[in-house]
C-alpha cells in the first residue's frame, strides 16, 4: 500500500506592533527561509516542533514531504509586501506538492502583518482553501500565540508547546504528528474548542514550573486526563501585539465531542478568570535591582531586562541598564548591545585600542539615552555560536554578526556589541566570545522568562526588572488601540 504523504509548512514570526521598525524579507532570509529538501536537511535534527514533525512521521511510517518554512526573529510587525511574498510563496510551493494526504503546519500564532492583523489566521485560511475542507491539518503553535477563531477553523487541530521557556518545541512536533496519525487511521475525528477569557497574563508571570502558573497548568492536565481529551493548550497570549485577538486563551481537542470540549475549555477558562490577580507581579526598578544583587551577594546575579526583551520584538539596544549598573560603578558586569554604528568603529580601531564611544538607544528614546564612555577593546569575532543543548525558540545556529567585546575604562564593565540583534538563549553567546559567564557579578539579559533556560546553570539569582520599553512588563504603560475591552488588567469586570 503507498505510503501517506504529509505536507509540512512553517511560517513564523512573534510580531511587536509597539517598535517603529518594521519586519522586512531580509529578516526572514537572515534566519529561516528554506523550501523542498533544504527543510529536512537543516530540521530534522532540530530541538524544533519541524524537527518534531519529522521525527513523528518517520515512526509511523508516513513520507515526510517538506514544503515551506521561513522564520524571522521577533520584531515589528511585518511588512505588506514581505508577508504577500511569503504567502504567495507558501502557496505556490504548496501547489507543487502534488497530491498530499495531510498537512503539518507550524505558525507561531501571535505574527502580525501590516495588511492582516491575524497573520496566521489568514495565511492559515489560504492554505485551507488551497486543499481544501476535509484534508487534515493539525497545526502547533507557542503559547505566545494570540489564539484567532480564523486559526481553529483552518485546522482540525491545534496544539501548543506546554513549557516557557519552550523547552518542548520538538516534542510538541511530535504529539502534533502522532495525533494526525490516528486521523488518517481513522481512529479519531477531532473537534476544537477555545474558550478566551478576558484577560491578558502578565510576561513576567508565564513561566511555567514556579507558581501560580504551574499550579494550573498540573490542574488542567488532570481535568483532561480525567475526561480523556485528545490535547488541551493553555495558550498565555503575547501582550505586545496591539490586535483584537490579544490575550489567554484554553483550547481543547475531544474525539468528536464538541459538548465535552466546550465544557472543559469554559471550565478552565473560568478558573483562569478566577486567578488573574496571581499572575499579577510586583515590579522592581532598576536600582532596586542592582542593590538587591549587590546584597546577595550570590554571584552571578542575572537582571532581566523585561523592556528591551528581544524575545519579544524589542531592538536590543537599550542603556537603561548600562547606565545604572555604571553609575553605581557596578565594576565586573556584563551587558549586550546592538549598535552597528560603535561595533564598527570597535573593529576598525582594533583590540587593546583605547577610545571614546556612543552606545546604544539609538532606534528610539523609549529605551533609554546613548550611552558614552571611553572604552578598551578587548577582541574581535564573527558573532557566530552553536547551542547544543534544547533552549528557548529551537535555536541551535546563531549569527549575530561581526561583534566587539569592549570594556568601560573607568568602572570596568563588560561590553558585548553586536551588529545583528540576538536573544540570549545560549551562554555560547558569551563562551564563544571567549567570555566565562561565572566571572561576572552581574548579567544584563535582554529578556523575561526566555533567558532562564540559558542561563540557570550559572546563575545564583534572577532578577526581573521592570526597564522601559516596547516590551515593558506592565502593560498598563502601553498604549493600545485594538485590544478587546473589558480586559484585565486593564479593566477588573467580566462582560461574561
Amino acid at each position: 500500500m503507498k505510503s501517506k504523504r504529509i505536507g509540512i509548512v512553517g511560517l513564523l514570526q512573534e510580531s511587536n506592533t509597539f517598535i517603529e521598525g518594521k519586519t522586512t524579507l531580509d529578516h526572514f532570509k537572515e534566519d529561516l527561509f528554506l523550501m523542498g529538501e533544504d527543510i529536512r536537511r537543516n530540521m530534522v535534527d532540530a530541538p524544533h516542533e519541524v524537527g518534531g514533525f519529522f521525527e513523528g512521521l518517520a515512526t509511523a511510517g508516513y513520507e515526510a514531504v517538506p514544503i515551506f518554512l521561513a522564520r524571522a526573529i521577533p520584531y515589528g510587525v511585518i511588512e505588506s509586501s514581505a508577508f504577500e511574498y511569503l504567502v504567495e510563496q507558501l502557496l505556490v510551493e504548496l501547489e507543487r506538492a502534488d497530491l498530499l494526504d495531510a498537512i503539518l503546519a507550524a505558525p507561531h500564532g501571535a505574527t502580525v502583518a501590516e495588511n492582516h492583523p491575524d497573520a496566521d489566521g489568514y495565511w492559515l485560511g489560504k492554505v485551507r482553501k488551497v486543499v481544501g475542507p476535509d484534508l487534515p491539518i493539525v497545526a502547533t503553535v507557542d503559547p505566545h500565540a494570540n489564539l484567532s477563531q480564523a486559526m481553529i477553523e483552518a485546522t482540525h487541530a491545534i496544539i501548543s508547546y506546554e513549557t516557557n521557556p519552550h523547552l518542548d518545541q520538538r516534542a510538541t512536533g511530535r504529539r502534533a504528528a502522532d495525533l494526525l496519525t490516528r486521523i488518517l487511521r481513522d481512529e479519531i475525528h477531532p473537534v476544537q474548542v477555545a474558550s478566551f477569557p478576558p484577560m491578558a497574563i502578565n510576561i513576567q508571570s508565564q513561566e511555567t514550573s514556579t507558581t501560580p502558573l504551574s499550579d494550573f497548568y498540573e490542574s488542567a492536565k488532570e481535568l483532561n486526563e480525567n475526561h480523556g481529551t485528545l490535547s488541551h493548550s493553555i495558550i498565555l497570549g503575547f501582550p505586545y501585539a496591539d490586535v483584537p485577538e490579544m490575550g489567554s486563551a484554553i483550547l481543547v481537542v475531544t474525539d468528536n465531542n464538541s459538548d465535552l470540549a466546550t465544557e472543559i475549555a469554559s471550565k478552565l477558562g473560568d478558573a483562569l478568570w478566577e486567578a488573574r490577580h496571581t499572575f499579577e507581579p510586583n515590579f522592581v526598578t532598576p536600582r532596586d535591582a542592582i542593590e538587591t544583587a549587590h546584597a546577595s551577594g550570590k554571584f552571578p546575579a542575572v537582571l532581566l531586562d523585561m523592556g528591551d526583551n528581544i524575545g519579544g520584538g524589542s531592538p536590543a539596544d537599550s542603556t537603561v541598564l548600562l547606565e545604572e549598573l555604571h553609575n553605581s560603578c557596578a565594576s565586573n558586569s556584563f551587558a549586550c548591545i546592538c549598535d552597528p554604528e560603535s561595533t564598527t568603529a570597535a573593529i576598525q580601531a582594533g583590540p587593546q585600542a583605547e577610545l571614546e564611544l556612543t552606545v546604544g538607544a539609538k532606534n528610539d528614546r523609549l529605551h533609554g539615552t546613548p550611552f558614552t564612555a571611553r572604552f578598551r577593546v578587548l577582541s574581535i569575532h564573527d558573532g557566530k555560536f552553536t547551542e547544543p543543548e534544547a533552549r528557548h525558540g529551537g535555536f541551535t545556529q546563531f549569527d549575530q554578526g561581526p561583534t566587539a567585546i569592549i570594556e568601560t575604562l573607568d568602572t570596568d564593565i563588560t561590553v558585548m556589541l553586536t551588529t545583528r540583534r540576538m536573544p540570549p538563549f545560549s551562554l555560547a553567546q558569551l563562551t564563544s566570545c571567549g567570555l566565562d559567564p561565572n566571572k561576572f557579578s552581574i548579567i544584563v539579559a535582554k529578556g523575561v522568562i526566555a533567558p532562564l533556560a540559558a542561563y540557570c546553570p550559572i546563575a545564583k539569582s534572577f532578577i526581573h526588572v521592570d526597564t522601559p520599553g516596547v516590551t515593558r512588563a506592565d502593560m498598563k504603560k502601553l498604549s493600545y488601540s485594538h485590544r478587546r475591552k473589558p480586559m484585565f488588567p486593564f479593566e477588573n469586570t467580566s462582560p461574561r
